[in-house]
């Protein structure tokens, strides 16, 4: 996790890398003479020996594109990292539930639908990994967010902190209005999932009564009232997840087109206007789609805690004194076995 963090700490300095090679390389494109006179841009120009304006170009045309090739690779790099990360405790958990499940006393697996272990198991651990995965997915966003938000800030602090706060706000009310929603999905499928594995065992472990009372479509219609729900469940919590993307992105269209025209109303003129808007345009690029992956991050976890809490407490079941002891070996017989002082009940309940 610490190299991971590292990761999206690089991450978020590539995409502000990006988001500063792109000024002056529309600069050039707009006004070269302008950016070949800037006093900044002279150690850059006696480095490269350069003696025109229309000679900036290239060199910041292949830095522009190496800062973006950078960035690339740096958010593939923390992908990879946290793909390996997420994955790596659903097998861990899947095998200590198994293992604290067998450890328990008859009477336990007397008294429960052995269903749920089942679905504990197979379905609600991928929970574990899906979660682990969005909440690194939120962790990297911040990060990368903050980054995009102090370098936008040096780019024009006004419109930067509008931006941030419009978008962030209605990211805001969306979280306000779906949280119930999501919670409601969540514990529906979390209790459809273990209906669903118990009418797969119900009707595949009676299957030779059910071919000898030809009862097929009862635990069909069994199997559906558990599938169609929680499959409507899943569904609705994809949409709340994905759909603040699309009404965003338009916004976000909008924005730059009246940032655009209240830039272009300044005295300086369309020179100075195209640079800070084609850096303002790439900082917008990449808030929204880090907005929407925190959102959409936060919204999946919303969706599986009612899952998580089931898993969770699998992962509580005790474990008795000799669970860690070594395996024993087993006694030779020679002469007989007899059982003394050997008694069973059930639960009084």
């Amino acid at each position: 996790f610490a190299f991971l963090l590292v990761l999206m700490i690089l991450a978020s300095l590539s995409e502000v890398l990006s988001i500063g090679a792109v000024m002056p390389f529309i600069a050039v494109i707009t006004a070269p003479a302008r950016v070949f006179e800037h006093p900044a841009a002279q150690p850059f120009i006696g480095f490269l020996e350069l003696t025109s304006a229309d000679q900036l170009l290239l060199p910041l045309a292949i830095a522009f594109g190496l800062a973006a090739l950078i960035a690339g690779a740096v958010r593939l790099l923390v992908l990879w990292a946290s793909t390996r990360l997420a994955f790596a405790p659903g097998a861990e958990f899947s095998i200590d539930i198994y293992r604290r499940t067998l450890y328990q006393p008859y009477v336990v697996h007397l008294t429960r639908n052995s269903s749920e272990i089942i679905a504990g198991i197979s379905v609600k651990t991928n929970s574990v990994i899906h979660v682990t995965m969005m909440s690194l997915n939120f962790i990297s966003a911040s990060i990368i967010l903050t980054a995009l938000l102090i370098a936008m800030l040096a780019v024009d602090p006004v419109i930067a902190l509008a931006a941030i706060g419009g978008f962030g706000s209605i990211y805001g009310v969306i979280v306000w209005i779906t949280r119930h929603r999501l919670l409601s999905n969540s514990q529906r499928i979390a209790h459809e999932s273990t209906q669903v594995v118990k009418s797969l065992q119900e009707g595949l472990g009676g299957i030779r009564d059910i071919l000898i009372n030809g009862s097929q479509s009862v635990y069909c219609e069994i199997y559906r009232s558990a599938e169609f729900p929680s499959r409507r469940a899943q569904g609705s919590s994809a949409f709340i997840g994905a759909s603040p993307r699309y009404a965003m992105e338009a916004l976000g269209m909008i924005l730059i087109a009246g940032l655009a025209y209240v830039l272009a109303q300044q005295s300086d003129g369309v020179a100075r206007v195209i640079p800070v808007l084609g850096a303002l345009a790439l900082g917008a690029m990449r808030i929204l789609p880090v907005l929407q992956l925190a959102y959409g991050a936060w919204s999946a976890i919303q969706g599986e805690r009612a899952a998580l809490r089931d898993i969770l407490d699998l992962l509580d079941q005790p474990l008795p004194e000799h669970a860690d002891r070594p395996v024993i070996s087993p006694l030779p017989f020679r002469q007989h076995i007899s059982l003394a002082q050997v008694s069973f009940r059930y639960s009084a309940d």
